[in-house]
């Protein structure tokens, strides 16, 4: 990936190594005590060590630091990034009576009890979303795939988005808001959903097109930078890579780097096929997006471009297929310890299931958090 993003709405587009990495997770910073949400972000900031100052950055809210990688040309640098850096920041948050924790939803801390990030954008957004914005505490786990060009982006682009509700389903984390359980398995899909801009997009078609509908959505006022943007998967021209923004963060570190392995093989994958581009029902996709939102791996699914077969299956059975499918490039890239990370969560559940199971035992949330901090390594 190109090293950074000097414009706001680059017109050109940054080619990257095929297939390069960089990720991105969200974690929670909680009070050591009590567990709950704490503004603690800007503290481990200012007294991070140098080394660690290029990896962690602050977001909208100042419970959140977002933990980041430097460009991984495979999953086993993504695998060794991580470890050091989310090492040392735990070391960091230990030291500031902090705790950093992984799931999307905390899932008793209250909306009207945080504080924005100290930013000018933050600022703006938050004046225009009002009520929507303040309810928006969640955290997120993004995936950045090199890629060589710009129409290849936005081929991949297209190409994922029928097959987006599989990586929800797999990495659900997002049960319980304050203190209730939604009777969802992502509700951060669902805040997420009621931002402008938000979620799903429709067909981008190839690069200039891209660029069109960027400059008809500047000259309108409507943005001011592509990170306004903010679909379940997008081109980042100034990076040179796509995107992956749909998942919720998992609960276990393992998780984590099956997902990125995954999503590495499948955008590979679409890259390089030779079928025709398929348009998609818009209401399909919404059902099966919903379906994972609801009912994680236990949701429907239907395939309208046919790649995992024509039949209405199960979110579980379309990743076994999807697995099949990605096969060959799995074993090109490498990934295969890390792939069957993703058997487990089939046999187990994403961390949603883990965290109503921990509830059901203990009827504690304090409980749940301890249970999900101390399995995160595995």
């Amino acid at each position: 990936m190109a090293a950074n993003d000097k414009r706001e709405i680059p017109s050109t587009f940054s080619s990257s190594p095929s297939y390069t990495l960089g990720v991105e997770l969200e974690f929670q910073t909680l009070d050591t005590d009590t567990l709950n949400l704490a503004p603690l972000a800007p503290v481990l900031l200012k007294s991070a060590p140098a080394i660690l100052r290029p990896r962690i950055t602050h977001e909208w809210i100042r419970s959140i630091l977002e933990i980041r990688t430097g460009i991984c040309n495979s999953v086993r640098d993504v695998e060794n990034d991580l470890l050091q850096t989310c090492s040392m920041a735990e070391e960091l948050a230990a030291d500031n009576h902090c705790l950093l924790f992984a799931a999307s939803l905390h899932p008793f801390a209250h909306s009207k009890d945080q504080l924005l990030t100290d930013d000018v954008r933050y600022k703006r957004i938050m004046d225009d979303l009002q009520i929507v914005g303040r309810r928006f505490i969640s955290q997120g786990f993004h995936v950045h795939v090199g890629m060589l060009d710009g129409d290849t982006a936005i081929k991949v682009c297209d190409a994922i988005q029928p097959y987006l509700p599989i990586f929800v389903a797999l990495s659900a984390s997002s049960p319980f808001f304050q203190g209730q359980d939604t009777g969802l398995m992502s509700y951060r899909t669902k805040l997420f959903e009621a931002l402008p801009l938000a979620g799903m997009y429709e067909e981008i078609g190839d690069w200039n097109s891209f660029l069109s509908d960027l400059s008809m959505l500047r000259n309108a006022g409507i943005i001011k930078s592509i990170k306004d943007l903010w679909w379940d998967a997008r081109p980042h021209p100034g990076f040179g890579t796509i995107e992956i923004r749909a998942c919720d963060l998992p609960t276990q570190f393992g998780d984590i780097l099956g997902l990125t392995a995954l999503v590495q093989s499948f955008v590979a994958l679409l890259a390089e096929s030779k079928a025709p581009a398929t348009s998609c029902n818009q209401q399909i996709l919404r059902w099966n997006k919903w379906q994972a939102v609801r009912y994680g791996l236990d949701g429907k699914f239907i395939d309208p471009s046919g790649l995992l077969g024509r039949s209405t299956m199960t979110l579980r059975t379309a990743v076994h297929r999807l697995l099949q499918k990605v096969k060959p490039m799995v074993e090109r890239f490498e990934t295969e310890r890390y792939i069957k990370m993703i058997d487990r969560i089939l046999e187990h559940g994403p961390g949603a299931d883990l965290q109503r199971k921990a509830y059901a035992e203990k009827n504690d949330f304090q409980e749940v958090i301890k249970q999900l901090h101390e399995k995160f390594w595995e």
